[in-house]
């Protein structure tokens, strides 16, 4: 099946029950406050999960996060099955719950940091997809009551088999009516666990017998008045396994087999969602097929794919869920993971839902309008409803009946299946604008039980190289691995093309060859290549086309979208890694970890919780990417082109550049940004980063003052309660380290710009300090960290440490309309804060050594000269008497200052340097800027 690839964009959702609006289509599926999800790394020195979970770095993790609850969220989870290697181990899955006021970025950045965890997430509340569609039908319809089964040939289908009562489908939902007269009996009974206060099975649930309330933690799946949406679980139940052939009611699609009833929605206001939790508990417990008709868009998850490759991968479970009732094209979980069989839905005529998602995830899709289905009124209710919701059951059942009908399949067969014996959809009026979108046409069920041949060869993953993302101006090659999942075929050949104007295809044919059922096969000897275009938007979504075809007439087409220019480029050359956005954040994009991987040192844990540029002129006036006042982000900085790698860079092993704006208001200060960074892999400078910003004044007014620098927000590993902040005046360096162990110094150095500013706070400051980021961050605050000089530039330099952040900065000269300056740092890292000093005075040394001096607004062209040079002593410096030289200061090799000297003349001027052999700097500075060169004292 085709994989659900990442897709980094701004994920749309919407609860959709009624016809939604756009404006609800651009929320964000919601979360429960308080409450994440990890998952610990498979092996951690030889430990045992409860012996991590045990270790003193854990335990100091749980302590500082306030965590009240740390419980495995799958105790009764079952080892994998024998013949197959496990995909996913629920075991290493854990649930925490921790103060709601402590932000998730927090307390994901705080369990990171001890190495133990694959991922923290928080956890999402999906929400059913019921949308009534005919508010005036009723049970008293007497003309197309159930259309939709002749529509997907499902009489015929049941010629061909009427499914078998040991198939049992999963109906994770709101719960169901067991009294109704066509769903009494039909749900699977667990006969190893009567009613009788034991747990008889010994499979951690007392009196399972007929299904189970995941929500409420109980044996009764029937729905109640407090839970969301009551009925929805029936209407659905009643189209994948109403009793058939009873002489009452309706027909169900999957005729004798049975249904497990999972209630997944809480009884109660404080209760959480478990449809993923319920996943679990069907695929242990006998479901060879799920329906799931609930979901939300955005908010994709790892955890929620780990749980979903368990049932389909390690349990070999049919996974069907519905794609969502919002009339737009996005990316719906959980039907758009990996191994989900994706429905849409149809109106009766056979064209797009007027209400459905359409998308390239969508595998095939259903009547979903004006379907007559069991209600919970009373034991013998009906009501048309529509919806995806109900388009899911119905495939559910047709893949029930496969499932009986080739019983040596496994779940990915069945879904080639179903996927490659649909009808046409494209050729009906209004159908072609979604062309591919609708997935391969139409569910028929008898086809998918009777066709004799067919073919279907899958893309299961895609390799991205040299690297993960589609950057900028770069080429990148893409290794393409298949499985051949149903009758074998005779000379693959795969092309690749895209209709993306940003993307180039440099090479898009490869001849993959013969491939036998259930074999594999990959181009990594001939990779795809594609060419990203220099001026790709940022975050622009591409779709790549592989068409597959085959000698003895098999023709497919499968899709995969792509992010073009992601947003954030990580620098990897040397020891400090370190995310750098196009937006002017650091690490990651504002809040959002999703958009960007951090800063890590010597591959360790994530370093730093959040950090931006910060430019400010006023305590109105300023601009950031950083939360403010009222907890949500200021998004002043938008980016103007894109970072991207910078060809044959010449000053560093790695070196990125882009330009960013902030959007003109009375709140921004009105700067557009060149933004540099560099990083080196050499012993010398693998230790840090450069960043370089040239500020441009876009205002038609002189900006006076101006100040700009980074606010960083480090967390360091072990406990970021105990880090301090201080200030190393002589070099220019803010940094921060663990009080109680300082055995990792990260920091910020100013490298280039004006007076030196350096004000540091404790995040959890008390009521009443004049910053308090537990209140917001508003612009007065920024502008008092940037604006204060160095008179507050320690903090946590108490016995016990605790939560810092800092701003390093310069306070620059006025900067006129047009005008521009520069502003420079090193982002640095060590063990110790001596071997952290080295770093900045290398830092220091090699940056003035090598960039080349920028002319401030206003300044005089210069041409000058030291002589001879190299000397054994004595040297002439030779400026243009324009410059008005003040001050001549003498560096070592390490950035130090070794002596200072008055300038007197007015244009040439003798000096007598030391005796002491080696490399120096010559720093000269006056009114037209910062001149600097090396000069080589010869013995």
């Amino acid at each position: 099946m085709l994989p659900r690839l990442p897709v980094l964009s701004a994920f749309l959702w919407a609860l959709i029950w009624l016809l939604p609006s756009a404006a609800s289509a651009q929320t964000v599926s919601p979360t429960a406050p308080g409450v994440l999800v990890f998952r610990l790394k498979a092996a951690t020195g030889g430990l045992s999960a409860g012996q991590r979970l045990t270790s003193p770095a854990w335990q100091k993790a749980v302590r500082q996060l306030g965590a009240t609850a740390v419980r495995p969220k799958f105790p009764h989870a079952r080892g994998p099955l024998a013949r197959k290697k496990p995909a996913v181990d629920l075991q290493l899955i854990y649930q925490a719950e921790y103060p709601a006021e402590v932000s998730f970025a927090k307390a994901r950045t705080l369990l990171l940091q001890t190495g133990l965890v694959e991922y923290v997430e928080p956890l999402y509340q999906r929400e059913p997809l019921y949308q009534p569609n005919d508010p005036y039908a009723d049970s008293t319809r007497t003309k197309n009551v159930q259309y939709y089964l002749k529509k997907v040939s499902a009489y015929r289908a049941w010629d061909v088999s009427k499914g078998d009562t040991n198939v049992v489908i999963g109906v994770l939902d709101t719960g169901t009516r067991f009294t109704h007269q066509d769903l009494r009996g039909q749900e699977k009974r667990n006969y190893n666990d009567p009613i009788d206060g034991i747990d008889n099975d010994e499979d951690g649930y007392i009196d399972n017998f007929r299904g189970w309330d995941l929500a409420d933690n109980d044996n009764d799946p029937s729905p109640d008045a407090l839970t969301s949406q009551r009925g929805h679980g029936i209407l659905v139940t009643g189209v994948a396994a109403a009793r058939t052939d009873n002489g009452k009611g309706i027909a169900g699609a999957g005729f004798s087999c049975k249904y497990l009833p999972l209630k997944i929605y809480p009884s109660t206001a404080s209760g959480f969602f478990a449809g993923f939790e319920a996943i679990v508990y069907a695929a242990d417990h006998g479901c060879q097929v799920i329906n799931l008709s609930w979901g939300g868009a955005g908010g994709k998850s790892q955890y929620e794919q780990d749980i979903i490759t368990y049932a389909a991968v390690d349990r070999d479970v049919v996974v069907v869920a519905a794609a969502g009732n919002t009339n737009a094209e996005l990316d719906f979980y959980p039907a758009s993971y990996e191994h989900v069989l994706s429905v849409g839905a149809l109106e009766p005529n056979d064209q797009k839902g007027r209400s459905n998602t359409y998308s390239y995830h969508i595998d095939l899709s259903a009547p979903g309008q004006q379907i007559f289905t069991t209600v919970f009124n009373h034991d013998s209710a009906y009501v048309d409803v529509g919806g995806s919701s109900f388009s899911a059951p119905l495939v559910a059942g047709a893949a029930a009946l496969v499932r009986t009908q080739f019983p040596g399949y496994t779940s990915e067969q069945v879904m080639a299946r179903l996927r490659q014996t649909t009808d046409s959809l494209y050729t009906v009026t209004g159908n072609a604008v979604y062309r591919h979108k609708l997935g391969t046409g139409r569910l028929n069920m008898h086809r998918a039980l009777t066709e004799p041949v067919l073919y279907a060869v899958q893309l299961t993953k895609l390799r991205y190289e040299p690297q993960p993302s589609f950057q900028p101006d770069d080429t990148t090659r893409i290794v393409a691995e298949l499985q051949n999942v149903l009758t074998p075929v005779a000379n693959l050949r795969i092309s690749l093309t895209t209709a993306s104007p940003y993307l180039r295809v440099l090479h898009g044919s490869v001849v993959v060859g013969d491939m036998l059922t259930l074999s594999n096969a990959s181009n990594s000897l001939e990779p795809f290549e594609v060419f990203v275009s220099p001026d790709v938007p940022q975050a622009t979504m591409a779709v790549l086309r592989f068409h597959f075809e085959a000698d003895n007439g098999y023709q497919d087409d499968q899709f995969v979208t792509v992010t073009l220019n992601p947003g954030f480029i990580t620098l990897t050359a040397g020891n400090l890694h370190v995310s750098v956005t196009s937006q002017g954040n650091i690490g990651y994009e504002a809040t959002n970890s999703a958009v960007g991987e951090g800063v890590t040192y010597r591959n360790g844990p994530p370093l730093l919780s959040s950090g931006s540029l910060l430019v400010g002129t006023t305590p109105s006036r300023v601009s950031d990417r950083l939360l403010n006042e009222v907890k949500s982000v200021d998004q002043d900085f938008v980016s103007v082109k894109p970072l991207r790698f910078v060809a044959a860079a010449r000053e560093a092993d790695q070196e990125i550049a882009g330009r960013f704006q902030d959007v003109p208001s009375a709140s921004t200060v009105g700067v557009r940004v060149r933004q540099r960074a560099y990083a080196w892999a050499d012993s010398l400078r693998r230790n840090y980063v450069v960043l370089e910003y040239r500020l441009t004044n876009i205002t038609t007014d002189t900006l006076r003052p101006l100040y700009a620098g980074l606010f960083m927000d480090w967390d360091l590993p072990q406990a970021s309660s105990r880090n301090a902040a201080a200030w190393d005046a002589g070099r220019q360096l803010g940094y921060v380290y663990d009080r109680l162990a300082p055995t990792l110094h990260t920091g910020v150095q100013l490298l280039q710009g004006g007076t030196a500013v350096s004000y540091a706070i404790n995040n959890n400051a008390p009521v009443g300090s004049p910053i308090r980021l537990a209140d917001g961050f508003s612009s007065a605050e920024k502008f008092l960290m940037l604006s204060s000089g160095t008179t507050q530039a320690t903090a946590g330099e108490t016995a016990t440490g605790a939560d810092v952040s800092h701003v390093v900065g310069a306070e620059l000269p006025a900067l006129a309309p047009g005008d521009s300056t520069l502003v420079a740092f090193a982002l640095l890292a060590g063990g110790s804060l001596d071997s952290l000093r080295a770093t900045a005075d290398i830092a220091r040394q090699q940056y003035l050594g090598t960039v080349t001096p920028v002319r401030p607004p206003g300044a005089v062209a210069t041409r000058w000269e030291v002589y001879p040079n190299p000397t054994t002593g004595r040297v002439v410096i030779d400026v243009p008497p324009a410059f008005s030289a003040r001050q001549v200061t003498l560096l070592d090799a390490l950035g130090r200052p070794v002596r200072s000297w008055t300038w007197t003349g007015q244009r040439r001027q003798a000096f007598q340097l030391p005796s002491a052999a080696g490399l120096y700097l010559l720093r000269v500075t006056g009114s037209g800027g910062v001149l600097v060169r090396k000069v080589l004292v010869r013995p």
